[in-house]
């Protein structure tokens, strides 16, 4: 996994093209490498792999979604977090988010679960973990993907002002501690999934309030709705 060989867009690869000559992630590639020649199946294919970062542009990001790891079913995962490509049954966090859109801008249940145009408007879709096994959960966490992600939101919060960072969970917030409050929006709230959504995050009016915080920096916000 190394830069120059690296599907990325420019203006990624312009601050995070040092992190692919990083020890953690000449590791990572080779973890990778191994599990695939164990048979292995891994998610989502490999030209999916950085679909977040090559669908929205480093300048282009607007808002932040942070996930933890793709979906691990057959067809599910695509590179963006909790999106899934169409044709396939929106998972249970998923039909949440579109539970809380519509309470808090009366968006209309989409007939699909792709997010693909909000990554288009400057919905960065971004998981903490950018790969996982076939049905395995959680597999390749701890394997290095979180400090290149950590990498990510540092540039973010450094090079750019006036974003949203909507962190649900708290797996996602513990990204938090890289984001400043000051020069940027920091929504947080209790997960979107089945086990969570009622904690709070059903009600967060969090789609709203990012508009609003959009527009006062003179920026348009996000349309939220999917064809």
């Amino acid at each position: 996994m190394e830069s120059k060989t690296i599907q990325l867009q420019e203006s990624w690869l312009a601050h995070l093209a040092g992190e692919f000559e990083q020890d953690y992630m000449k590791s990572l590639r080779a973890f990778l490498v191994e599990q695939k020649g164990l048979g292995k199946i891994i998610y989502p294919e490999g030209e999916m792999i950085f679909n977040a970062l090559n669908t929205t542009g480093f300048d282009k990001v607007k808002v932040v979604i942070l996930g933890q790891d793709p979906y691990h079913g057959s067809g599910q995962a695509h590179g963006l977090s909790f999106s899934v490509p169409k044709g396939v049954k929106p998972p249970p966090s998923l039909m949440n988010i579109f539970k809380e859109l519509n309470a808090d801008l009366q968006v209309p249940r989409p007939a699909h679960g792709c997010l693909n145009y909000w990554a288009e408007q400057g919905v960065l879709l971004l998981n903490a973990v950018l790969t996982v096994e076939h049905k395995q959960a959680g597999s390749h966490a701890g394997k290095g993907w979180e400090r290149f992600t950590d990498q990510i939101i540092a540039a973010l919060n450094q090079h750019r002002e006036g974003l949203v960072f909507m962190l649900w969970g708290a797996y996602a917030q513990k990204k938090g501690q890289l984001i400043d409050g000051e020069k940027h929006l920091v929504l947080k709230s209790p997960h979107p999934s089945p086990l969570s959504a009622h904690r709070g995050f059903l009600g967060n009016r969090h789609f709203s309030s990012a508009n609003i915080y959009l527009q006062s920096k003179v920026k348009s916000g996000i349309d939220w709705s999917l064809e």
